[in-house]
C-alpha cells in the first residue's frame, strides 16, 4: 500500500541538501592533515633520535644551507617545500591542522585542488625565503605549515571572509576585493591588525637569548603572499569552466 507524502515531509526533504554538514573539509585539506599527522607519528614513535635528526637535516629548511660553505644538493631544492609537512610537537601540529581546516577548506573549495596545491607550495616558498632574508646564517631548522596557513589567512582577507554556507562544499564567495577595498573593510582591518600584532608579539617573546623560537618572519612572508597574490590562483568566474 502506498502512502502520500505530507507537505511538511516534502519541504523537509527539499531543504535537507541545503544544510551545511558539521564536518565538511575539502579532500585536499584532509589529505594534507593525514600526511602531516602521519609524518609526525612516524617521527615520534618509529624513528630513532639519530634517524629523526637526519630527516630534519635533509627535509627541514635550513638557511645556512644556502649561505654557508655547503654544496647545494637535492635537499636544498626540496626542503623549501618539505619543511611545511614537519612539525616540532603535537601542540604545534594540532594548532596548524585546526587552522588549516578552518581556512584551507574554504580556499580549496573556491580555487580547486590543483590551484590549492600550487598556492600551498608558493606560500611555503615565500615564507621560507623571507625567513632566509632576515636570518641568513640561521642553523636552526624551520618546520611547520604555518607559512602556508598564514597565506590562507591573507587570502581570506581578500574575500572579506565571505563564505557561501549554502553550497555543498562551502568556499569563499564573491569577487576578490581590490586591496583599497580590503583596507576600507572594518572586519579585514581588525583581523589584519590583530594578526600582525599577535604574530609579532608571540614571535619576539618566544625563545631565549634574543633568538625567537617561533619563525614569525616566515609567517609574515606567507601572509603577505596570500594577501597580495591570491588573485593569481582564483578561478574566473568561480565554479565555472572557461572556454
Amino acid at each position: 500500500m502506498t502512502g502520500s507524502v505530507s507537505e511538511e515531509e516534502q519541504k523537509s526533504d527539499e531543504e535537507e541538501p541545503r544544510r551545511e554538514p558539521v564536518f565538511n573539509l575539502a579532500g585536499v585539506v584532509i589529505a594534507i592533515i593525514v600526511l602531516c599527522t602521519g609524518i609526525h607519528l612516524l617521527r615520534t614513535y618509529l624513528l630513532s633520535p639519530g634517524a629523526d635528526y637526519r630527516l630534519l637535516l635533509h627535509f627541514a629548511f635550513l638557511p645556512i644551507r644556502y649561505t654557508g660553505n655547503y654544496p647545494l644538493d637535492i635537499y636544498a631544492v626540496v626542503s623549501p617545500i618539505t619543511y611545511s609537512f614537519l612539525h616540532g610537537s603535537f601542540a604545534h601540529l594540532g594548532v596548524n591542522m585546526v587552522a588549516l581546516a578552518a581556512f584551507g577548506s574554504p580556499l580549496a573549495n573556491r580555487i580547486g585542488t590543483a590551484r590549492f596545491l600550487l598556492f600551498w607550495a608558493a606560500a611555503t616558498l615565500a615564507a621560507a625565503f623571507l625567513h632566509l632574508f632576515f636570518y641568513p646564517q640561521d642553523a636552526a631548522p624551520l618546520v611547520g605549515a604555518s607559512g602556508a596557513i598564514s597565506g590562507m589567512w591573507g587570502a581570506a582577507a581578500r574575500f572579506d571572509f565571505r563564505v557561501d554556507r549554502r553550497a555543498e562544499k562551502p568556499g569563499f564567495a564573491g569577487t576578490i576585493l581590490p586591496l583599497p577595498m580590503v583596507f576600507r573593510s572594518r572586519m579585514a582591518l581588525v583581523f589584519i591588525g590583530a594578526w600582525f600584532v599577535t604574530n609579532i608579539a608571540v614571535g619576539i617573546t618566544s625563545g631565549t637569548g634574543g633568538e625567537p623560537e617561533i619563525a614569525w618572519i616566515a609567517h609574515i612572508g606567507g601572509f603577505l603572499f596570500g594577501l597580495l597574490l591570491v588573485p593569481l590562483f582564483d578561478r574566473h568566474p568561480p565554479g565555472r569552466k572557461s572556454a
